[in-house]
């Protein structure tokens, strides 16, 4: 038998295909691991950054059951205390100091009607919806001004703007 007969054989063929898939499921592996690996290096720098993306219990999680210890994951409300360009900086409830950046993405509400960043002013009260980064801030999605005159009292116990 020449090799070129051998080439046209059933036997070849499934030997090929098998060769195919192989290196087919291969490929996939090794981009499962990738992505596993991104999300783990990832999650490791976020957690690392924890504290400093949602300014952590100063006495540790979990010391009361009230909830008043857990921090909101993706926002936070606050009072403006600087707007620098495209970022806001404002003084959360537990007087945590937290930056937000702005991007042309952002809506921005006050009360239903749309404005500019440029609007906000000193102790304006309001509410940043977004993602968290990797270097402590906010990357603002939604941020909704609110009329101090026009929010209902905070319930009993919880903490409050100072």
């Amino acid at each position: 038998m020449k090799i070129s007969d051998w080439f046209q054989t059933k036997k070849f063929k499934i030997i090929l295909a098998g060769l195919g898939v192989f290196i087919g499921l291969l490929l996939v592996f090794q981009l499962g691991v990738f992505v596993g690996f991104s999300k783990a290096r990832w999650s490791f720098q976020w957690g690392d950054n924890y504290h400093k993306n949602f300014g952590g219990p100063r006495g540790g999680f979990l010391r009361d059951f009230e909830g008043q210890d857990f921090i909101g994951g993706h926002g936070t409300p606050g009072a403006v205390v600087q707007v620098d360009g495209d970022s806001i900086i404002i003084k959360d409830p537990r007087g945590m100091e937290r930056i937000v950046t702005v991007s042309a993405k952002t809506t921005l509400k006050k009360g239903t009607a749309d404005f500019k960043l440029s609007d906000l002013r000193l102790d304006d009260r309001l509410v940043i919806i977004g993602s968290p980064r990797d270097d402590g801030s906010i990357e603002a999605q939604l941020i909704r001004v609110f009329d101090p005159n026009d929010l209902p009292p905070p319930p009993a116990g919880r903490l409050q703007f100072r």
